[in-house]
C-alpha cells in the first residue's frame, strides 16, 4: 500500500505521546514519515492517496507474544492436531493466522508447532502469498521423553540430544528456541505442571546451543523449581511463571528479584477466556493466581501480553480481551497499549523496526474508532489494519 494515512489522534510511541490530527506515510511496506498531517501532507506528492479517519486514533500494530497456530482452541485441540495431516493442519494454521490480524495483531510469536510449518506460514506470509501478522516462529519446542507437548516431535533426553535439536531448529530458519522447563496442562499423562522437566545444568545447554545461533530463548515454566532453572540458566522469557509447587504456591523473593534484575521478560500468558477460568477454577484461587502477575509487575518484572492462543477457549480473535486482563491487576489503558507494543516489541528483540509510528520502521499499524489510550474496549474497533504495509482487505474496498 501507498497512502497517506491520518486520524484524529496518532499515538507514535510509549509514554501516551500522542499527535492530534496526525499522519504517516506508508509506502512499500515502510512508514516513510510520521508526524502531524499537515506537515506530512505537505512532503507529500498530491498524487498519493489519502486515508482520513478524523474520530480515529492510529496506533503501533499490536504484539500478541504467546500463539499456537498448530492447535485450534477447541474442546481436545491436542487430538484435533494429531489427527490432522500436515496439509490440513496448514490450512488451519493459515486461517487462525487471519484471524490474529484481522483482531489488529500484526505480530505474533508462535511458542511451538509440528514439522516446522509455522516457519513455512511465516514466509508465506512475509513474501505476500496470503494475509497474516509477521509471526516468530520456535519451530519444535524441546520436552523430555514423554513431557509436554512431546506429540509436536521434540523429545530430548541429555546434552547432545537437546543440542542436536536447537541445531535443527535453528537450521530450518526458527526466530527463538523454546523448552518446556515443566509440565503442562494440556498433555494426558505428562508430568504435572509444577513439575520440572529439566535441570539447570541443561537448560544451560539449550541456552549455550541457542546463543551460538543468535537466538533467545523461551522458556515455558510453571513449577517454581522450573522457574528458578530457567532464571539461573539465562533464559529470555519465561512463560506463564505460576509459581506452582506440589502443594500449592511457592512463591520466592529472591527469584522475583533476579527475574528482574537480569531483565528476564514474564509472559503469564493470560487466556481470553481468563474471566471463565477465574468462574471455573474458583475466584478466590485464581484471583490469587492473578496477584502473583501484580506482585511481579510491582516489583520491576517487565510483563509480556500474550493469549495462548490455540489451547483450549483460547481464541484466536480475543487479543483485546487478554489485554483487559492487565486492567484487572490494575494497568491504566495507556499502559496496556504501551506493553502491547513498544514493550512487547523491546522484549522479543524487534524494536528497531516495530512497535512505534516512525519513519524508517516496518508500517504495522491500526486505525480503531475512539480513544484507546481511555477505553481499551476501542480497540475491538478496528478500521484498518496494515503489517508490513498489507491491508488486511483488498486496497479497493478501504475508505476513500
Amino acid at each position: 500500500m501507498r497512502a497517506v494515512i491520518s486520524a484524529g489522534r496518532m499515538v507514535t510511541g510509549p509514554g501516551k505521546r500522542i499527535t492530534a490530527d496526525g499522519a504517516v506515510f506508508v509506502d512499500k511496506g515502510v512508514i516513510v514519515a510520521a508526524g502531524p498531517r499537515t506537515e506530512v501532507e505537505a512532503h507529500t506528492e498530491q498524487a498519493v492517496p489519502r486515508l482520513a479517519f478524523p474520530e480515529g486514533t492510529l496506533l503501533p500494530g499490536l504484539i500478541d507474544t504467546h500463539v499456537h497456530l498448530a492447535l485450534d482452541a477447541g474442546p481436545d485441540p491436542v487430538e484435533a492436531l494429531r489427527a490432522a495431516s500436515d496439509t490440513e493442519l496448514y490450512a488451519g494454521m493459515a486461517e487462525r493466522a487471519r484471524r490474529l490480524l484481522a483482531t489488529g495483531v500484526t505480530t505474533a510469536r508462535d511458542l511451538g508447532d509440528r514439522g516446522g510449518l509455522a516457519v513455512r506460514l511465516r514466509d508465506e506470509i512475509a513474501g505476500g502469498r496470503l494475509p497474516g501478522p509477521r509471526i516468530l516462529s520456535a519451530g519444535t519446542p524441546l520436552t523430555r521423553p514423554g513431557g509436554h507437548c512431546w506429540f509436536l516431535g521434540g523429545e530430548v533426553g541429555g546434552a547432545d540430544s537437546i543440542r542436536a535439536l536447537v541445531r535443527r531448529n535453528a537450521e530450518s530458519g526458527v526466530d527463538l528456541i523454546k523448552v518446556m522447563a515443566t509440565g503442562g496442562g494440556i498433555t494426558k499423562g505428562g508430568p504435572p505442571v509444577w513439575q520440572a522437566q529439566f535441570t539447570t545444568a541443561e537448560l544451560r545447554v539449550v541456552v549455550e546451543e541457542a546463543r551460538r545461533f543468535g537466538l533467545p530463548v523461551a522458556a515455558h515454566a510453571h513449577g517454581t523449581e522450573g522457574i528458578a532453572a530457567a532464571v539461573a540458566a539465562g533464559v529470555d522469557t519465561i512463560e506463564h511463571c505460576t509459581w506452582l509447587a506440589r502443594d500449592g504456591f511457592d512463591v520466592r523473593e529472591d527469584l522475583v528479584a533476579a527475574i528482574a534484575a537480569q531483565g528476564i521478560a514474564v509472559g503469564p500468558a493470560a487466556s481470553p477466556d481468563w474471566r471463565g477460568f477465574a468462574k471455573r477454577f474458583g475466584r478466590e484461587r485464581a484471583e490469587e493466581m492473578f496477584d502473583r502477575i501484580r506482585w511481579m509487575a510491582q516489583r520491576g518484572v517487565r510483563l509480556l501480553p500474550g493469549t495462548d492462543a490455540g489451547v483450549s477457549r483460547a481464541v484466536f480473535d480475543g487479543f483485546v480481551s487478554s489485554l483487559e486482563f492487565f486492567e484487572h491487576i490494575g494497568m491504566t489503558p495507556s499502559e496496556i497499549i504501551d506493553l502491547a507494543t513498544t514493550g512487547a516489541a523491546e522484549a522479543l528483540g524487534i524494536s528497531h523496526d516495530t512497535g512505534r509510528l516512525r519513519a524508517g520502521y516496518r508500517a504495522d499499524l491500526l486505525v480503531v474508532d475512539g480513544d484507546p489510550l481511555s477505553d481499551l474496549r476501542a480497540l475491538r474497533s478496528a478500521r484498518l489494519i496494515l503489517s508490513g504495509g498489507r491491508p488486511l482487505a483488498p486496497e479497493r474496498r478501504l475508505p476513500q
